[in-house]
């Protein structure tokens, strides 16, 4: 995620040059096509061109507000899974009277979600933390974070009969556990729900058009000055049709996707500070992006 506003400009700036250059390279055609030929069909109206750039800047900004509820919906549900961490080693330090092996499967957990959401490799930090008695319960499982929970609440099912834990006391345990799996799921919607392929393909569609035929609207008024002016506006569509496409994917490994890596490790930090165990340093963004 770009947390430095002066390197997400500068991002935007980069990935949008390419356009820029296309619009940039149009504009001079037509106003060259204008000034020796001087076509009839090359002065267009400039009402209807108002007209259609206004409804896609609606259109656009409507598909970007949808995009945008995707991402913050996917960092709420991640809020969800760190603090129902901490709670779930809260509850068994106290009622199950401090118990490692489940706060380093617990730390584990987020590992796996991140490589399930963004189909990363994440098996070497799940089998950092993993206790070796529970690596055989999540072996060729197809959804390794579900299986890392149930092996979490098997654990906790066996701790309290040995200690004779009241179940009600469980009870509290095993509804942390429901609410991490509820907010897995939540998740797994966003990442297997993409954004309807009407806001998804659309958008771009129409503003490729739109920027095609704005210079044709402008040539017999700007003149020799239409580059400047239709490129300048054409990079404003194809900036927010590019927004709308960093934020559709919020678990994506990209400088726009959520920093999942960096909450894994604070939940890891936070667990095994709670029991005692040596926890690694949090994350530090680089380059103004925080992974």
């Amino acid at each position: 995620m770009v947390i430095d506003r002066r390197i997400g400009l500068w991002i935007l700036l980069r990935e949008s040059v390419l356009s820029l250059v296309f619009l940039c390279a149009w504009d001079i055609v037509v106003v060259v096509m204008f000034q020796i030929f001087h076509q009839e069909w090359m002065e267009q109206p400039t009402l209807p061109i108002s007209l259609i750039g206004s409804a896609l800047v609606l259109f656009m900004s409507f598909r970007n507000n949808t995009a945008y509820n995707r991402w913050w919906e996917g960092r709420t549900l991640w809020g969800a899974v760190t603090n129902n961490s901490r709670s779930f080693a809260r509850q068994a330090g106290t009622i199950l009277r401090g118990c490692p092996d489940l706060a380093r499967a617990m730390a584990a957990y987020p590992y796996a979600l991140r490589g399930a959401l963004g189909r990363l490799d994440a098996t070497d930090d799940i089998m950092r933390l993993l206790p070796d008695s529970m690596k055989a319960g999540i072996r060729d499982k197809a959804n390794i974070p579900a299986a890392i929970l149930f092996e979490i609440g098997l654990r906790v099912d066996a701790e309290s009969r040995r200690l004779g834990i009241d179940g009600a006391l469980q009870g509290q345990i095993d509804r942390i556990l429901s609410d991490m799996s509820n907010a897995q799921g939540g998740l797994e919607r966003i990442r297997n729900t993409p954004l309807a392929i009407q806001f998804s393909v659309l958008p771009k569609v129409v503003a490729v058009v739109f920027c095609i035929i704005l210079p044709l609207s402008m040539v017999q008024t700007l003149g020799w000055i239409t580059p400047l002016g239709s490129s300048l506006v054409g990079l404003l569509f194809v900036a927010l049709d590019k927004i709308g496409n960093d934020l559709q994917d919020p678990f994506s490994a990209t400088p726009h996707g959520m920093p999942m890596l960096a909450i894994s490790r604070t939940i890891e930090i936070d667990l095994l500070q709670s029991c005692g165990l040596p926890a690694p340093p949090p994350l530090t963004p680089v380059g103004g992006i925080q992974a």
